[in-house]
């Protein structure tokens, strides 16, 4: 059995942004499957598709990220492969177009799991890639405008201002991009890639790259995150998701369960996507909206669910 399934980040989504969204989602899974079809591995095809997502500036991930406080671009990614739990991943990097591919470098070309800022970027460099600048000028324009309104007033900066500017705009919350790919060798991979929350201090690292919060994989199953990192960190709300499947829970009630025990405990915004060593797959976030693709061997077409209701 080959299976895909990713995510575009569990947030509040604009209406009007419904058709650019299930474009990019059908892009991201299509280019997944398209590997598993043609006797790819499950580490392809999840590159493959959170890379579509990662250079998709309507996705908060590579290319088109949001801005730090003092307008930085921070990207973070991890990879994981369930056979033998090895992972990779990177924090906190600057100049990466596609920081799942580094990730994947991390996890296959050294000893480590987690490389941050300077060091990372480095390794980047000595590897062949090339500095890039994911900022596009409708994100710095978005930047400067939200953070003059932040910063008006006289009250020390602090997060229930944060919060306050959220609500009045609430497309800021779009979160994490993900995949779990499952290859005809009963491999299962999952990735993440993100830029992490509007407006975050500088040098702040979220889930994404925590082994267990933004992604785990293990023989069972593999799942992705995405939401507040400070409450998915908090639960390690991956590996609850995988360890539950690996007691024989589906995956789609191992994601209930997941988002469930999160909300009930930190009261904060996630999502998570999940898929087992069966094909079987589960989604489930307490956010307004989280585009979902998925494609089984067998189906004709990928389903893509979970997008803004228009």
């Amino acid at each position: 059995m080959r299976a895909i399934i990713v995510h575009g980040g569990a947030g509040r989504w604009r209406p009007q942004d419904r058709d650019r969204i299930a474009r990019g989602i059908h892009r991201a899974v299509a280019s997944g499957f398209e590997r598993l079809q043609n006797g790819g591995t499950a580490e392809e095809a999840c590159l493959a598709a959170v890379m579509a997502l990662e250079d998709d500036p309507t996705f908060n991930a590579g290319t088109g990220s949001v801005l730090t406080l003092d307008g930085r671009c921070e990207l973070d990614a991890s990879i994981m492969r369930g056979s033998d739990l090895r992972m990779g991943a990177v924090a906190g990097v600057e100049h990466i177009k596609n920081p799942i591919l580094l990730a994947y470098h991390v996890m296959q070309e050294t000893d480590h799991v987690l490389m941050v800022g300077e060091g990372a970027e480095k390794l980047a460099r000595l590897l062949g890639f090339e500095p890039y600048d994911p900022i596009t000028e409708e994100r710095r324009e978005q930047w400067r405008k939200l953070r003059e309104k932040l910063l008006k007033g006289e009250d020390t900066l602090h997060y229930p201002r944060i919060r306050d500017l959220i609500r009045k705009h609430p497309e800021l919350l779009k979160g994490t991009v993900g995949c779990v790919a499952l290859d005809s060798r009963g491999e299962i991979v999952a990735g993440t890639s993100t830029g992490g929350v509007f407006l975050k201090l500088f040098g702040r690292v979220g889930d994404t790259p925590i082994p267990g919060a933004g992604t785990y994989a293990t023989p069972f199953g593999g799942a992705s995150s995405t939401g507040i990192g400070e409450g998915i960190m908090r639960v390690l709300l991956s590996k609850t998701v995988t360890d539950l499947m690996a007691t024989g829970l589906s995956p789609q009630k191992a994601c209930e369960a997941g988002v469930d025990y999160l909300s009930r405990k930190v009261h904060l915004e996630a999502g998570v996507i999940a898929l087992n060593h069966e094909g079987e797959f589960g989604f489930a976030y307490n956010t307004q909206a989280m585009p979902v693709g998925i494609w089984r061997e067998g189906d004709p077409e990928p389903r893509i669910l979970g997008l803004p209701q228009a």
